[in-house]
C-alpha cells in the first residue's frame, strides 16, 4: 500500500518543480507591468477614446485560449530572454520619461518575449490574432491622435457641407465651423471620426482574423475600414446639420446626438461586414479557379 501511495505521488512531485519558473514569471510579469496595465484599464474604463479596448482585450484572451498550445512547440530560449531584456529596459526608460504609450506596450513586448521563452516562433505565429488585438487595445499617445484628428475634422467638415449642399441646405463652411441659417455647428474634435476609425479598424483586424484567410483580402478589408469610417463620420455630420436646420436644433446635442452616433457606428460596421463577406465569397471563387486545371 505505501509503494503504490509513493507512486501515485510522483507525477505531482514532477511537475511542482515544472510550474515553479511559470510562477516566478508570473508574480514578475505583475509587479514589473501592474501598474501600466491598471492605469490601462482605468482609461478603457474611463475614457471614450479607448473604450474598444474593454471588448479587444477579453477577446484577445479568449481567442488565444481557444486556439490553445501547440503540441510541437518548441521554445526560442535565446530570443524570448532578448525580448524580455528589451521589454524590461523599455519599461523603466519610459517609466522615467513619463511616457504612457511605450510603457504600456513595453507589456506586450513582455507577454512576447514570454511566449518565446517558453513555446517558440510557431506559437507566437499562432497567436498572432489575439496579440495583434491586444496592441490595437492600446490607445494612441495624444500627439498622435492629435494631428490626426484635425484633418479629420475638416475632411468631416467639407464632405458634411457638401452633402448639405447637394441636398440644397445653405450652408457656408468656415474650416470645422458649418454656417447654417441662424445656426452654427462646430465639428469638434470629439466629432472627428477618430474614435470610429480606431474602433473599425480594431473590428477589421478582428473580423479579418476570423473570417478571411488570404492575405491579400484580410490586408484590404482592415485598409477598407479607414474610408467606410470617414464615409459615416462625414454622413453624421450631414444628418446632423440637416435635422438641425428642418426639424430642431436640439437633435445636434445631448442625447440624440449620442444616439446618432452609436447608430452611424452600427451601420459603419454592417458595412464592414458586408465588405467581410463579399471577400469571403471572392477567396471561394478563387480557390475554385485555382482548382480547375487539377480537375
Amino acid at each position: 500500500m505505501e509503494s503504490s501511495a509513493v507512486a501515485k505521488s510522483k507525477p505531482l512531485l514532477l511537475m511542482t518543480p515544472a510550474l515553479i519558473p511559470a510562477a516566478l514569471a508570473a508574480i514578475a510579469f505583475v509587479l514589473l507591468f501592474g501598474e501600466p496595465l491598471r492605469w490601462l484599464a482605468n482609461d478603457w474604463w474611463n475614457d471614450p477614446e479607448a473604450g474598444h479596448g474593454l471588448l479587444l482585450a477579453p477577446v484577445a484572451v479568449w481567442l488565444a485560449w481557444k486556439a490553445g498550445i501547440l503540441q510541437d512547440a518548441r521554445p526560442a530560449r535565446v530570443a524570448g530572454a532578448v525580448c524580455l531584456v528589451g521589454a524590461v529596459v523599455l519599461r523603466y526608460a519610459s517609466g522615467l520619461a513619463a511616457e504612457i504609450y511605450t510603457t504600456r506596450m513595453s507589456a506586450l513586448g513582455a507577454l512576447i518575449g514570454l511566449v518565446l521563452f517558453w513555446f517558440g516562433w510557431r506559437q507566437l505565429r499562432h497567436w498572432t490574432l489575439p496579440l495583434l488585438l491586444l496592441g490595437l487595445s492600446v490607445p494612441l499617445p495624444s500627439l498622435i491622435t492629435t494631428t490626426l484628428a484635425l484633418p479629420l475634422q475638416f475632411k468631416a467638415s467639407a464632405m458634411g457641407a457638401a452633402l448639405l449642399d447637394w441636398r440644397h441646405v445653405p450652408v457656408q463652411l468656415t474650416g470645422n465651423v458649418i454656417l447654417l441659417p441662424g445656426h452654427r455647428l462646430f465639428v469638434t474634435e470629439a466629432c472627428s471620426g477618430l474614435r470610429s476609425l480606431t474602433a473599425l479598424l480594431s473590428l477589421g483586424v478582428l473580423i479579418a482574423g476570423l473570417w478571411l484567410t488570404m492575405p491579400a483580402t484580410r490586408v484590404l478589408l482592415v485598409f477598407m475600414a479607414i474610408p467606410v469610417a470617414i464615409l459615416i463620420n462625414a454622413v453624421r455630420v450631414f444628418l446632423t446639420g440637416f435635422l438641425v436646420f428642418f426639424v430642431s436644433p436640439e437633435l445636434g446635442e445631448g442625447f440624440m446626438h449620442m444616439t446618432e452616433g452609436w447608430l452611424m457606428f452600427v451601420i459603419a460596421f454592417g458595412i464592414l461586414g458586408g465588405i467581410a463577406w463579399t471577400l469571403t465569397k471572392g477567396e471561394g471563387w478563387w480557390r475554385r479557379k485555382r482548382a480547375e486545371p487539377n480537375a
